[in-house]
């Protein structure tokens, strides 16, 4: 879902770059010139879709449960919106000299990143609740503990102020010296 995530965004954002629209214009003075638009220009959600995306990443792997459910609905939600931005304003003819392919390119990019991000959101939520999240080794109730070394246990203990050789384990009920 991770690896899905990045590359989504990787793909809105190329897509973005990539030109979207292309023309020859009469510009007066200067004669017929080539006009064209990247996809930050004529779709302008590429970008922030993109950054959203991103967001994800951090958001599935810091959350867990209902709210990396949510968390995959809404990047469910934007990958559609990243798949609806590549089909639309699709224009399949090109006149010579314009650059048809990376038109049809950068659409093809926002579709494919647009599905990435939905794969990656519809993961999120299908593996919400088995994943592990961010820090859920330190929060895990009744999890065993790590034993460690026994020598380390009882400096500790007697840091603490316990005696470890006392079979009742309280402090200050160990055996009283009499001195005598």
């Amino acid at each position: 879902m991770i690896l899905a995530l990045l590359l989504g965004a990787l793909a809105l954002w190329g897509a973005s770059r990539l030109v979207w629209f292309a023309e020859f214009r009469d510009e007066g003075v200067r004669g017929v010139v080539q006009y064209t638009e990247n996809g930050a220009q004529r779709a302008t959600a590429l970008v922030p879709l993109a950054l959203l995306a991103l967001a994800g990443v951090a958001g599935v792997i810091a959350t867990g449960g209902w709210a990396r459910r949510l968390l995959g609905v809404v990047l469910v939600l934007a990958g559609a919106a990243g798949v609806w931005s590549g089909v639309t304003g699709v224009h399949f003819g090109s006149g010579p000299g314009l650059p048809g392919t990376e038109i049809l390119l950068g659409h093809g990019l926002a579709t494919l990143g647009g599905i990435l991000v939905a794969l990656g959101g519809l993961a999120a939520v299908k593996w919400a609740g088995t994943a592990k999240r961010l820090g859920a080794r330190y929060s895990a109730p009744g999890a065993k503990r790590v034993r460690r070394d026994p020598d380390t246990e009882l400096w500790e203990a007697l840091s603490g102020g316990t005696d470890p050789t006392d079979p009742a384990g309280q402090p200050g009920t160990g055996r009283s010296s009499s001195g005598g």
